[in-house]
């Protein structure tokens, strides 16, 4: 077992429920162990939230038997992904018991050690839940050459006449994209990144008092503004997870607008703390040039002039009010 499959196994028994969230309280609770695990290790954050988003769709579901496997699995160690995006020209197919096709951006890919995948099938796309162990791909590390994530091991993946069983399945077609789970897991990994904008404030306000320059007044201002940023993101999060089970019609505007706070103040957290620790903060032996460069990469999630239009679409339709 890697040192990265070993951490997020631990993270992930000290978790007493696999499920869903059932109520505001312990939703906020997983958010806040995700926001900690991104203000410690942003890849780390990134595969624990694939996990965790892995056991929830399996949890929510799947059969009986499954459910119970899922439980004994992850007490004895195991660690889940989510793989969806396909490689283009080689969709996924299971035809007569045989997998062929490939995966893009397969996270943890060579450190998980089950995954959830989507196949193309009648009647919309279906999960599959597979042991690497004894259905391993063949792991293309060739274009994961990044400045950031690197340690997130996001790779593309294949499978080529791959026998599965038919318990393999999970669900029914369709269910992977059912609403509000969908979109709304999205506040899962907004809660990650925020956590990394937290660290980016530790470690500057480390970095400047260090070196005694937390007095200056145009660096006290910069942690001012660091610190509003760093608020505005998890005030987001948690104003989402707070509403999720009380107002139905905001539920997903909520989250986008979540999103698009959290991917604006980690945009321009990323320039005051390279404006504050100068040449420094770009060593690679600095101790945010990791974190820099891999909130840099993560913050680039798909869609984000989207998430303002839903937003700015609730706002007009008085779905989502300012209020105190």
């Amino acid at each position: 077992m890697t040192e990265m499959r070993a951490r997020i196994a631990a993270l992930a028994q000290q978790r007493s429920d696999l499920a869903d969230p059932r109520d505001a309280a312990s939703l906020l609770d997983l958010l806040r162990t995700l926001y900690q695990v991104g203000r410690e290790d942003l890849p780390l954050g990134r595969l624990f939230e694939g996990h965790v988003d892995a056991a929830q769709i399996v949890s929510r579901y799947g059969t009986a038997a499954q459910r119970a496997w899922l439980v004994d699995a992850v007490a004895h160690g195991a660690v889940l992904g989510m793989w969806n995006a396909d490689l283009p020209g080689e969709p996924m197919r299971l035809v007569d018991g045989r997998l062929n096709g490939g995966k893009s951006f397969a996270s943890g890919a060579g450190v998980i050690s089950h995954v959830l995948v989507t196949i193309d099938r009648p009647g919309g796309r279906q999960l599959l839940l597979l042991d690497l162990a004894t259905t391993p791909p063949v792991i293309d590390r060739s274009i994961w050459r990044v400045v950031g994530m690197q340690r997130s091991e996001t790779h593309l993946v294949r499978w080529s006449d791959v026998p599965v069983a038919d318990d393999a399945l999970v669900g029914a077609p369709g269910d992977y994209v059912r609403e509000p789970w969908f979109s709304g897991g999205a506040l899962r990994f907004a809660s990650v990144q925020a956590g990394g904008i937290a660290r980016l404030v530790d470690g500057t306000r480390d970095h400047l008092v260090a070196m005694g320059r937390a007095d200056d007044p145009h660096q006290a201002g910069r942690l001012a503004r660091l610190y509003a940023l760093a608020e505005a993101a998890t005030a987001a999060v948690r104003a989402a997870a707070e509403n999720w089970f009380t107002d139905a019609d905001a539920r997903l505007p909520r989250v986008a607008a979540a999103r698009a706070a959290v991917y604006a103040a980690g945009g321009e957290a990323l320039i005051l703390v390279q404006e504050a620790i100068g040449v420094q903060s770009l060593f690679l032996d600095h101790p945010l040039a990791a974190t820099i460069t891999d909130l840099s990469m993560y913050l680039r999630q798909p869609g984000p002039d989207a998430q303002r239009m839903q937003v700015g679409a609730a706002v007009a339709a008085g779905i989502l009010r300012v209020a105190l």
